[in-house]
């Protein structure tokens, strides 16, 4: 799901792998690499972010019209960056270009940061509504990205199911083509349901 949004949206950064074999906690990883340096990132790039953080939860509910725990660590990295777009970034149109949430470090306490509440329970109330909207947004735009797409989806499943790992060639190839021309090396054998296992020899 997520290498699927990413690939579909505009000035997303370029997927460069995708595997399905687990990596620590990780189950899996879509790995992009940015095409140029960057040092600031605009508003569409954050956007663009978001969408592609929604894709893997987005994608459980159209296959198994159901959501789990994996998409967790993409639900909260999404909403502290929408949280920073409103409230250090000034990205959000009702909030406007003010700063929100002032960071204190004790230095004799390990340099510890903490966030002083310097504003209403009104402007809270919106804070929270805009960092909402923003990931909700996200979430829908990658639900139609995947849906409009959703063959592309299978055929990306498959292929990793049988692979294991693609490199952003073969995910090109699938997505212009619908298939590989250069397949990676299957990590099962061919003829692994034939092979039989023989016994050792008696002494």
């Amino acid at each position: 799901g997520h290498a699927l949004v990413a690939y579909y949206t505009e000035g997303a950064d370029p997927v460069h792998k995708i595997t399905i074999i687990p990596r620590g906690l990780s189950m899996g990883m879509t790995a992009q690499l940015p095409q140029d340096e960057k040092h600031n990132y605009q508003k569409k790039y954050l956007l663009g972010r978001l969408n592609v953080l929604m894709g893997g939860r987005c994608a459980e509910k159209i296959i198994f019209d159901d959501t789990s725990t994996g998409a967790g660590n993409d639900i909260s990295v999404a909403t502290d960056t929408a949280r920073q777009m409103v409230c250090e970034w000034g990205m959000s149109k009702r909030i406007g270009p003010l700063t929100f949430g002032k960071k204190t470090e004790e230095i004799f306490l390990g340099r510890e940061i903490s966030h002083s509440r310097d504003y209403s329970d009104a402007i809270s109330k919106t804070i929270d509504e805009e960092i909402s909207i923003f990931v909700k947004h996200a979430e829908e735009h990658a639900y139609n990205i995947l849906s409009e797409n959703i063959d592309k989806l299978h055929g990306l499943a498959n292929a990793l199911l049988e692979f294991e790992t693609l490199n952003a060639n073969h995910i090109k190839d699938l997505m212009e083509d619908g298939e590989m021309g250069n397949p990676p090396p299957s990590p099962i054998p061919p003829d692994f349901d034939n092979h039989k296992v023989k016994s050792p020899k008696k002494r």
